[in-house]
């Protein structure tokens, strides 16, 4: 049986009197797919080689940590899973109550607990992953300035560590896969690793080289107002919207009765830049793109600024995607700092984490209305 490591992810309880409810019921179940961790690891070691042999040890996981999983495998994602139960943590669990006609509380209460096992096949929370040659073959690029101008003299916008890319894959914070993988240096294929058991961010491949030159505000038709890159097709069928909620700061997908589909924490607007109440239609999808920057457009610019076009990449402005909408100099899209979803005000757009604007992308395409409320 494998070792068990006692090292406690969970978080204070006190956290700004957000509520989580514990009970012996979600212990229980914790330790139960705790379990089936340790069975599945055994059963996937080559012959003659054991869990115990490999040195490898199970994590007691938090249940905030177990509930982030089973939201975000049911379609409900609390943004970067972190062990923090906060805002974007309650409102997922809001959401998912309110789908499956649950009284909404937004407590991951024992009814809910049991209706996200349901839903999302009673898998263990965490498994084990072997790092490949892709997730530290880079190429990285350790250090990037905060400065857009300066952002513009690079040759790519990636990922700065392996750290970095794998816990994005696993939509989790580089501090969580620490904590759950103590003194693993994530830099060499063929380590095994605990992480979360999320579907696995696959990165999108960067856009062919402009053949002309975008400037925010000046682009062809159909191409996303500030980027360029390769356009993505959705085969969704019609009658779903993309709801954007400026006082939850929540992106929801909802089909034609009203049901929601698909729940994501957001960033969206602020006193400067306000979200555009209003009902508008996607124009264009656009993976991988570049960022034209045009500080004309942006009430805090460098006044020594000038307009730039910065490479694509996760780390770029924009992150892996970019949702053009009918409202000009508007879209929704990823960014490089998922850690912030849900927490602080934008320029204006909707950004998501990069691995919920790729799943908002079976929904988003020509012509999919796009509703912004207060």
């Amino acid at each position: 049986m494998l070792r068990e490591k006692t090292r406690e992810l969970m978080p204070s309880q006190d956290n700004g009197g957000v509520p989580f409810a514990l009970f012996a019921g979600m212990k229980m179940l914790t330790t139960l797919l705790l379990f089936a961790i340790a069975t599945a690891a055994l059963a996937q070691q080559p012959a003659g080689k054991s869990a115990i042999a490999s040195g490898r040890t199970a994590a007691v996981v938090s249940e905030v940590v177990a509930a982030q999983v089973m939201l975000d495998r049911a379609g409900f994602s609390p943004g970067e899973i972190d062990g923090q139960a906060g805002d974007n943590l309650k409102r997922a669990a809001t959401a998912f109550q309110r789908s499956t006609k649950l009284t909404e509380s937004g407590q991951v209460d024992q009814q809910t607990w049991e209706r996200l096992a349901d839903v999302t096949g009673r898998q263990p929370p965490l498994v084990e992953y072997q790092i490949r040659d892709a997730d530290v073959a880079g190429p990285f690029t350790p250090s990037i300035p905060a400065d857009l101008v300066e952002q513009s003299k690079l040759d790519t916008l990636g990922y700065q560590t392996p750290l970095e890319a794998i816990a994005e894959r696993f939509h989790a914070s580089p501090q969580l896969l620490q904590g759950l993988n103590p003194g693993q240096a994530f830099s060499a294929a063929g380590q095994t690793i605990l992480v979360p058991n999320v579907n696995p961010f696959e990165l999108p491949q960067p856009a062919p080289t402009d053949k002309q030159s975008l400037g925010r505000g000046q682009g062809v038709r159909r191409r996303p107002v500030g980027t360029s890159g390769t356009s993505g097709r959705s085969v969704t069928e019609p009658g779903f919207t993309i709801a954007v909620t400026k006082s939850t700061s929540a992106l929801t997908v909802e089909d034609a009765g009203g049901r929601v589909v698909f729940h994501a924490p957001v960033t969206t607007g602020s006193e400067h830049d306000p979200l555009p109440i209003g009902m508008w239609k996607v124009t264009e999808v656009f993976l991988m793109p570049p960022f034209h920057y045009n500080p004309d457009l942006f009430w805090d610019a460098n006044p020594s600024h000038s307009k730039v076009k910065i490479a694509s990449g996760p780390n770029n402005p924009v992150g892996v995607a970019w949702i053009d909408l009918t409202k000009e100099h508007y879209g929704i899209h990823g960014t490089p700092q998922p850690s912030r979803i849900g927490h602080v005000q934008s320029h204006g757009c909707v950004r998501l984490t990069n691995w919920d604007a790729q799943r908002l992308l079976q929904w988003a395409q020509p012509g999919t209305t796009v509703v912004f409320r207060e």
